[in-house]
């Protein structure tokens, strides 16, 4: 539910019980845990940015402001989700029966199920069948705090079916208030046409020609690549990624999730800006991300979703590495496409404070998609993109987790969530 704010006029959200100044990404290590807090505090919007904040005390008198209380409620950034595998179509609940059952995901896909499955549904789907399947997923995130998502092509793994998902991201980031990040994933796996002809694959979804199209044309900011056991190895990614740059796309990569096969070495040679996954990372990895700058994206929805190991993002804050969370979600490995209950799972089973997880899920996740010089923090001329909660501290917050805790959302100064009980 929306409020449209007056043209003009500036908005002032007043009764903050906690503000979480969150500061500019990317942040690395002790810094994640000292998060800035201002109680009793009051946030001035100016033309869609933050134009103030600090003590009620010190409030500026702006005449004409529409006024929104927190009522005593904690105020954070918009949330930013740096992974996910929207749009995507089919179920793939059986192979979930499956895993309980003792198979592995890898076992599944290279069955001709996993990625392939959900790949022949997004074949068969028409474009408006996309927009209309993915649309309630991303209104969903919305009533979550998310105000910004990274989305993936990967499931067409063919040029027409890649570009086809490409063009539904576009629909669906002018059909509803979350910005969203396209990311071009065409090395997802390896369809089962070419199973036994890799390299004609590679040349196909790598063809400068078609990462140039997808660059020219604005379909996609970034390039990623599955790198690990059973879908594509070093080499091969390497080849992908480099053209991908020389096409003007940012490279990322899925690495070390199921094997460690040096992935993680190769996002810091290529200057990832995100690796994300890093179950097996070693210490090279982190050498190699810590140098580079590249930016470590936890998943641990993913490793709840499949009973496997976690990653230790202990290991990672310790090093110094930007740790940044996000939900991976997808139909396959992690069907969870709510951040606060990743945030939770982060607290619960990586071990990571409150402040860290938030830290993880705003500038940081900001800097994981090259935004951060403008969202995922509080400071002044950024963008406001703001979530109140209806509790008075990140503690209490993920103290009560799967309970609904967003009374409002604000996207660029305009009020566009709002929960119904909160609405008046």
């Amino acid at each position: 539910m929306a409020t449209e704010i007056p043209e003009g006029a500036s908005l002032l959200i007043e009764q903050i019980g906690t503000l979480a100044v969150v500061p500019p990404g990317p942040i690395v290590g002790a810094q994640m845990r000292t998060v800035p807090v201002i109680n009793d505090a009051s946030l001035l919007v100016r033309d869609g940015r933050i134009a103030w904040f600090g003590p009620t005390s010190d409030a500026p008198l702006d005449e004409g402001a529409y006024v929104l209380s927190a009522d005593g409620g904690c105020v954070i950034p918009g949330l930013i989700d740096p992974h996910t595998h929207i749009p995507f179509a089919g179920d793939r609940s059986g192979e979930f029966t499956r895993r309980l059952g003792g198979e592995t995901y890898l076992s599944i896909m290279e069955g001709g199920g996993g990625i392939n499955s959900t790949s022949r549904a997004v074949r068969s789907a028409s474009f408006d069948e996309l927009v209309s399947e993915n649309l309630p997923r991303l209104e969903r995130m919305l009533e979550n705090g998310v105000t910004r998502v990274e989305c993936k092509s990967g499931y067409g793994l063919r040029p027409e079916d890649e570009l086809k998902q490409l063009e539904v991201i576009r629909a669906l980031d002018q059909q509803q208030p979350i910005d969203l990040e396209a990311t071009y994933l065409g090395a997802h796996a390896i369809p089962g046409e070419f199973a036994d002809r890799v390299d004609d694959y590679l040349a196909e979804i790598a063809d400068p020609a078609l990462l140039t199209e997808i660059s020219g044309r604005g379909l996609a900011r970034f390039c990623d690549v599955f790198c690990d056991r059973g879908a594509f190895n070093v080499d091969q990614a390497r080849l992908v990624l480099t053209r991908a740059a020389e096409a003007g796309l940012r490279p990322k990569i899925h690495a070390d999730e199921l094997a460690q096969i040096g992935a993680t070495r190769l996002a810091g040679e290529v200057n990832a800006i995100s690796a994300d996954h890093l179950e097996q990372i070693d210490d090279g990895g982190i050498t190699a991300l810590r140098e580079a700058g590249t930016v470590a994206v936890v998943l641990p929805g993913t490793s709840f979703f499949l009973g496997i190991e976690h990653c230790n993002a202990r290991r990672l804050i310790e090093a110094d590495l930007p740790v940044a969370l996000a939900t991976d979600y997808n139909p396959g490995s992690c069907m969870i496409e709510s951040l606060p209950w990743i945030m939770n799972i982060a607290c619960c089973q990586l071990r990571m404070v409150p402040s860290e997880v938030l830290a993880a899920c705003t500038a940081n996740a900001a800097a994981a998609l090259d935004v951060h010089q403008r969202v995922g923090a509080i400071k002044v001329g950024f963008d406001a993109d703001l979530v109140l909660l209806d509790v008075p501290s990140l503690e209490s917050w993920f103290y009560t987790p799967g309970l609904p805790r967003v009374h409002a959302v604000i996207k660029s100064g305009q009020i566009v969530y709002r929960r119904p009980e909160h609405a008046r």
